[in-house]
């Protein structure tokens, strides 16, 4: 899946206010309801929050990758949002989190959505792009740094 098709400028904030890991589930899911006609906030706090009690999404340096599947659904809708201050989010390394790139995926699409975390977190994974993120001061600056690169 290629991460300029998954990315929108109005499903991306940026330098958003939050404290806990239940308020930026919240937030996540205010954005997809807000911004797709198919997702209720419930529903969709609902799957993040159950994904979180197998483990949690955070992958390390400050990165979580929350995710969830919902019926109903048409395609993989995606959350990007950035935090100030980085929150704790019970990360594998035990670091707070300030980078979320959450997505909801149709309940039929078990592969489609392994694929798709795993494009993720490759691009997630090199660090001018976090670089690029963390610095940016709107959700224009966090789009770009996630697609410029997809083109490469």
């Amino acid at each position: 899946m290629n991460i300029q098709a998954l990315v929108s400028l109005d499903r991306t904030k940026c330098a958003v206010q939050c404290n806990s890991k239940k308020r930026i589930l919240e937030i996540i899911s205010d954005i997809a309801a807000e911004t797709n006609a198919e997702i209720q906030k419930e529903d969709a706090l609902n799957a993040l929050l159950s994904r979180e009690k197998m483990g949690s999404t955070g992958i390390g340096n400050g990165i979580a990758l929350p995710h969830g599947r919902l019926a109903n659904l048409s395609k993989v809708t995606a959350v990007v949002v950035t935090t100030t201050p980085a929150i704790a989010f019970d990360a594998i390394d035990d670091k707070p989190v300030d980078i979320f790139f959450a997505i909801l995926v149709p309940e039929t699409q078990t592969e489609g959505h392994l694929q798709t975390l795993a494009t993720i977190a490759g691009k997630l994974s090199q660090k001018s792009i976090v670089k690029t993120i963390r610095n940016a001061e709107s959700k224009e600056q966090v789009i770009a740094a996630l697609c410029d690169e997809a083109a490469q």
